[in-house]
């Protein structure tokens, strides 16, 4: 296929405008052909700021008549799976925003769609991107860590001024802690370890079991009392299925041990990239915030028995995809992750190379959405990862 990939953005409201900036940087590899969203005052936006991108009121419009080869998908989250069915049911490759799919039956429809029709599916899971994440990849796969026993990774982020519009109604974010209890965003914080795992690839590891734990509902209830009084519904705990926070514990194949946390409610500053991973012969530990750094131990490197910043070996062990797209990424969203996912998938579709998170990978990681609801309703007992991959 000749470059530029023709893209239509399913979902063109605050995060779908949000790529026009490493589209912009791309613009020889990809390019906006069409929008769809069902809202008419954003469509108008796009009338007005890029006349020359093609709007639809129906996603099945789009499908059927715009000339996207492939489609973005940045809808809520609930419709990222059934859109994607649809799409590559109508010839179009995918790039979908996280999660991939919210139940283990939308899962394999993912796997099943992508194998019948041959096409690119990709995860847009920026965090796998980030600078640090790729250098410490990069370090796993070169031997310095040896072998992995342990990782954690965190999503902490204040998100309740997002669960409520102005007038108290409920969002889609604030919907879907009303109606689920787990871990409903787990992909920022497994993508990269699983990538520094080698999960669902040859000679790697794969998920076996995992167990799920939620907090009580405290935060939400209170800033809702706050912000709208305490006669609204959402002032009540009891209004909140999901907890503040959630811990999920996964077990490998190989005897590691991996521990989540995902927090949207709890009031205190962003911790949104927190990492821990041990090895046999290094250990890394992620910046808790802005004035921190990342620091990381290797055996026979690390003066003495202490920690060092990760950027002292930044010469020796920077990703090959930063060294290449560094500067360029810069300032593209998500530490720039999204141009580096958007030039991977870009890649994958014209060069036909292999999309770095496969339809594999986005079903493994997302799996741990349904898979903690269960591991919850069921008292917390661990419950098996299915193997996508069917090895």
């Amino acid at each position: 296929m000749d470059a530029p990939l023709r893209l239509a953005i399913v979902g063109g409201g605050g995060r779908g405008k949000s790529f026009l900036i490493p589209m912009d940087a791309l613009r020889d590899k990809v390019t906006p052909v069409a929008v769809f969203d069902p809202s008419e005052i954003v469509l108008e936006w796009w009338k007005e700021h890029r006349p020359d991108v093609r709007r639809f009121g129906r996603y099945e419009d789009l499908l059927e008549h715009s000339n996207a080869d492939a489609v973005l998908i940045t809808s809520p989250l609930i419709h990222h799976a059934p859109q994607a069915v649809q799409a590559l049911n109508a010839g179009k490759h995918v790039l979908s925003e996280v999660v991939a799919g919210v139940t283990i039956e939308q899962c394999w429809e993912l796997v099943e769609a992508v194998e019948r029709t041959k096409l690119v599916y990709m995860l847009a899971e920026n965090y796998c991107y980030m600078r640090s994440n790729m250098m410490v990849l990069n370090m796993v796969q070169q031997g310095v860590f040896g072998e992995l026993t342990y990782a954690e990774g965190a999503y902490i982020h204040d998100c309740r001024a997002l669960m409520l519009n102005s007038d108290g109604t409920l969002t889609w974010r604030g919907a879907l802690r009303r109606m689920f209890k787990g871990n409903i965003y787990p992909t920022h914080s497994i993508g990269p370890v699983a990538q520094w795992f080698s999960i669902n690839r040859p000679d790697g590891d794969r998920f076996v079991r995992t167990t799920t734990f939620v907090t009580k509902t405290a935060a939400l209830p209170l800033y809702v009392k706050e912000r709208f009084g305490a006669e609204h519904p959402g002032a009540k705990p009891e209004f909140w299925v999901n907890g503040d926070s959630v811990t999920t514990i996964i077990e490998t194949e190989k005897g590691a041990l991996i521990v989540l946390r995902v927090d949207a409610n709890s009031a205190r500053p962003h911790n949104m990239t927190h990492y821990v991973l041990q090895g046999t012969t290094a250990a890394y530990i992620s910046a808790r915030h802005g004035d921190e750094e990342n620091l990381i131990w290797i055996k026979g490197r690390t003066p003495g028995y202490s920690w060092e910043s990760l950027m002292n070996y930044a010469d020796e062990y920077e990703h090959p995809k930063w060294r290449k797209l560094g500067e360029l990424a810069k300032g593209t969203g998500h530490g720039g992750g999204d141009l580096l996912v958007l030039n991977d998938f870009a890649d994958a579709v014209l060069q036909g190379t292999p999309p770095p998170i496969d339809v594999y990978d986005a079903v493994t990681w997302s799996s741990l959405v349904p898979l903690s609801i269960e591991s919850v309703n069921r008292g917390n007992i661990p419950v098996d990862v299915p193997n996508f991959k069917r090895l």
